[in-house]
């Protein structure tokens, strides 16, 4: 049998095996249940450090560079974008699971893929795209991150996509939980279309490497934004002082150092902050592997909750944090403005390029069909989605004549 016969998850030749010293609870190389489309394996990469290498290479993982977190991608150079916090994750990520003995590179593989779909202008570009996509089954960026990886990228070829591993596309899509199973949201299209193709188990919780990555992006985005928030005078170091989680660690700085440059003090704050979320999402992790003591990746998976948690206390703590940032920060009026305009260009693009798809490059025009048919729209919908900020403003002034300032 070829490598073009053989069935979805084979592997072909050598794999490089990770070391032994693996946790049992680890998500092994060796057992990878492989790639959708048969390839040959690295000698001196196990297939997860080469899943890993192939986001980093993707033309999805490039456009991050200038895609929104909170502020949009032109407003300051020291603001974080889709890209550097993407980095951050990965770099939690992978720290958390060296303590844990599992497996760094897949850890920081769904780390690095696990906002490959989302749209320009953050999650207010991904609302007006939905909005403007409900008949045609929506828009959710994981499932746009599963296209993205399994057939929108054009890279190779011998197939569609980065023909990344099962457990790295299983992480990519249920790292927050199961998707399957009693109180679950219908699937969108997307997701449940590759499932049918080849399983991936949504029911189960994901391997301990993508629980990981779900509570890194949790660590990473909390603290970033404190930083950014600050730099924007969004609020001021007196209101974290009154802030839940946070205002410990702000007094705390002060009756120890007084005044500090703003550099020296967000830093103190974030550094104590992500240590205090990453040594009790260790410990937590750790009391609650040793309860259920997982002997294989398959008992993580089915061991019927998350594994890779934070304390109760800490969790209620971060809660209220999240509370205090969406009020003072992500429902700012300044940032309420931008993404007003923001949602307006989306679906600005989506009406002319629907109702027009000549509009659009050669090789997408040519995948729609007559306008106002589904296949037109959802061609239109992936291509909306990989635009980054300033393309998308780019695009709107050619076909509008008008120049939008956010």
């Amino acid at each position: 049998m070829d490598a073009s016969q053989s069935p979805p998850g084979h592997l072909i030749g050598p794999i490089f095996v990770a070391p032994s010293a693996l946790a049992s609870c680890a998500t092994r190389p060796e057992d990878s249940r492989g790639r959708f489309h048969p390839e040959p394996e690295s000698a001196t990469r196990t297939c997860y450090a080469r899943d890993r290498d192939r986001i980093i290479h993707s033309a999805a993982f490039r456009r991050l560079k200038h895609k929104t977190q909170v502020f949009v991608q032109h407003e300051g150079d020291y603001y974080r974008t889709r890209l550097t916090h993407s980095l951050e994750v990965a770099q939690i990520a992978r720290s958390a699971a060296r303590v844990l003995a599992v497996d760094e590179d897949l850890a920081e593989a769904v780390a690095l893929a696990h906002d490959l779909g989302h749209t320009p202008f953050g999650h207010a570009g991904e609302e007006a795209l939905n909005a403007a996509t409900l008949a045609f089954g929506g828009f959710d960026h994981n499932a746009h991150a599963l296209r993205l990886v399994t057939k929108l990228e054009h890279r190779y070829a011998d197939f569609d996509g980065l023909n990344l591993t099962w457990e790295t596309l299983e992480g990519l899509v249920k790292h927050n939980g199961p998707l399957a199973g009693p109180g679950a949201k219908p699937l969108s299209g997307p997701i449940a279309s590759f499932d049918a193709r080849w399983p991936l188990d949504l029911a189960s919780w994901p391997g301990i490497e993508a629980q990981i990555a779900a509570l890194a992006d949790d660590i990473a985005y909390v603290n970033h934004d404190i930083d950014d928030g600050l730099r924007a005078e969004l609020f001021s170091v007196a209101d974290l002082e009154t802030a839940p989680f946070v205002g410990a660690h702000v007094k705390a700085i002060g009756g120890r150092y007084g005044h500090l440059e703003f550099g020296r003090l967000s830093g103190e704050i974030v550094r104590r902050l992500m240590s205090a979320m990453i040594g009790d999402m260790v410990e937590e992790t750790r009391k609650r592997l040793q309860s259920a003591e997982p002997r294989s990746a398959a008992d993580v998976r089915g061991a019927g909750q998350a594994l890779v948690a934070f304390s109760a206390a800490i969790a209620s703590e971060m809660g209220a944090l999240k509370e205090f940032l969406f009020a003072r920060m992500y429902r700012h009026p300044r940032v309420m403005a931008s993404m007003q305009k923001a949602q307006s260009v989306v679906a600005d693009l989506f009406r002319a390029f629907s109702g027009d798809p000549s509009l659009l490059p050669a090789d997408w025009a040519a995948a729609c069909g007559e306008p106002g048919r589904t296949q037109t729209a959802r061609v239109v919908r992936d291509y909306i989605a990989g635009m980054t900020d300033r393309y998308a403003l780019q695009e709107h002034k050619r076909i509008f004549h008008t120049e939008i300032a956010l």
